[in-house]
């Protein structure tokens, strides 16, 4: 919204800098030529050059060489032109500069006010092509989320609403801590290598002990390294693809009923996962009287019990504890 809008008028400040910075050039090289023309060869180009800049200045230092009377006509004409439009010129770029300069500060002001307030958002280390994909998902689900990157092209023009940017190694413990680290709900690092990623999960499971975090692995025996340095999940893109070609091979229907219960884009159909505070009226209830399927519609499907044991296929007299978190599937209201 308000920062995507930021990044926008300060873009425009600059090509209007650069378009405008066009138009003494353009003057310049009009009285030169035009003297040259006008007055012949007895005029070199140079002497047209001095003749327009001390004109466009208002140096007045006199005529380089007497002029004809079509000289006069068109120095009169390229005086009064150019110190006009030299004049709009000049307070254009002075405005550009100094409400470009503003828009940026304000700009880094309003990133560090939201950062400094910021609680219970995602973490994400890495914009490439794997990074693009988790924050445009992340933000059509309208959760804020923090973006490091180490390149600070990737991080200007953000297609995104709800995106803090941060340019700086996600290695870095001061740069972590100013993410919100220690406020944060999860930490997600898609950086290209194994070892960043590596580095990046010590980090920030030493300034976050309770912190989820879903790392990238490239080889095999990178998943194992990461997990014991505290990664919560381990996402390898290539294994990941593979698994989904078999399904799509053996399994096509099994495979399309799950992405339309993951995706955003299908709408029929939606599985999510509930935390069941401890002063919910669901807590130490069965499944049977809570009447979640019946009132609802929605199918229990799994239950991860608080001491991490998952029920697959609950049955109706399963009791649901405080901290348990419900997987549901349901269609879409």
């Amino acid at each position: 919204g308000d920062h995507r809008d930021l990044h926008l008028s300060i873009r425009r400040q600059r090509q209007m800098c650069i378009r405008d910075s066009l138009i003494p050039a353009m003057l310049l090289s009009i009285g030169t030529v035009g003297y040259r023309w006008i007055e012949g060869d007895h005029w070199s180009y140079f002497d047209g050059f001095y003749m327009t800049a001390i004109t466009l200045t208002t140096i007045g230092y006199g005529e380089t060489h007497e002029l004809k009377t079509a000289g006069r006509v068109f120095t009169v004409v390229l005086a009064y032109s150019g110190i006009f439009t030299l004049a709009y010129f000049a307070s254009e770029l002075v405005r550009a500069v100094v409400t470009g300069e503003l828009k940026q500060t304000i700009g880094r002001k309003w990133v560090d006010d939201k950062l400094a307030n910021l609680s219970g958002h995602l973490i994400v280390a890495g914009h490439g092509r794997m990074g693009r994909i988790v924050c445009g998902e992340i933000d059509r689900q309208k959760k804020w989320f923090v973006l490091i990157d180490k390149s600070p092209e990737l991080v200007q023009g953000l297609p995104y609403s709800h995106c803090l940017p941060l340019v700086g190694d996600a290695t870095n413990d001061e740069l972590l801590r100013k993410a919100g680290i220690d406020r944060a709900k999860a930490l997600v690092t898609i950086v290209g290598s194994d070892a960043d990623n590596l580095y990046i999960t010590l980090s920030a499971r030493l300034l976050a002990p309770k912190l989820l975090i879903v790392a990238r692995a490239e080889e095999e025996d990178a998943e194992v390294k990461l997990r014991k340095v505290g990664a919560n999940k381990v996402i390898s893109p290539y294994l990941a693809g593979g698994y989904r070609a078999v399904q799509a091979v053996l399994r096509p229907a099994v495979l399309h009923f799950m992405e339309m219960a993951t995706r955003p884009e299908f709408l029929d159909l939606q599985i999510e996962e509930v935390k069941i505070a401890a002063e919910s009226k669901l807590a130490n209830q069965t499944l049977r009287h809570s009447r979640i399927h019946p009132d609802l519609g929605i199918l229990i499907v799994g239950i991860l019990r608080p001491n991490a044991e998952l029920l697959y296929n609950p049955p109706p007299d399963t009791v649901i504890e405080p901290d348990a978190v419900l997987i549901a599937l349901g269609q879409r209201r």
